[in-house]
């Protein structure tokens, strides 16, 4: 496994990657405006740069409970399953360079098919970072529900 560079993020007190060649931008946060009957874990509709983009919420997801957006808080614009979404996060932490000895498989004991979006593990500096598979964070039905809606890119 090759090395790669990765976008590190904090939900809470634990980190989390996406592989930079699936992040389209990191923009600070721009509130959502509601969607009727909108798909669980979307908070609702964002105009960025006049685009419409469904806003993710990484912490529902996770069952992290809710925390109120402030200063901190960034939207992850990354391709997930043919379309272009906004992944809700606590704090951005940087773009680091991993090597491939630093990446291990996720434990099979931590993966079900509720967790299916953990890729890897990565150890940076003693640190465990959580690689999310962008594909695999929305669930089926939430995927349908923001088809239906016609955000696919």
């Amino acid at each position: 496994m090759a090395g790669t560079k990765q976008v590190i993020f904090l939900l809470g007190d634990n980190r989390y990657s996406l592989d930079i060649q699936n992040v389209i931008t990191v923009e600070n946060y721009i509130p959502a405006d509601k969607m009727a009957d909108a798909p669980e874990n979307v908070k609702g509709i964002i105009n960025l740069r006049g685009e419409r983009l469904p806003v993710y919420d990484l912490r529902t997801k996770f069952s992290l409970g809710y925390k109120e957006p402030d200063n901190d808080t960034i939207l992850l614009i990354v391709h997930s399953n043919g379309l272009k979404v906004a992944y809700e996060a606590d704090r951005m932490e940087g773009i680091s360079e991993i090597e491939a000895e630093q990446i291990y498989a996720a434990p099979p004991i931590a993966k079900d098919k509720n967790t299916s979006y953990m890729k890897n593990v990565i150890n940076l500096e003693g640190q465990l970072i959580i690689q999310l598979d962008p594909d695999k964070i929305l669930s089926e039905e939430e995927l349908k529900g923001i088809n239906a809606r016609q955000y696919a890119v």
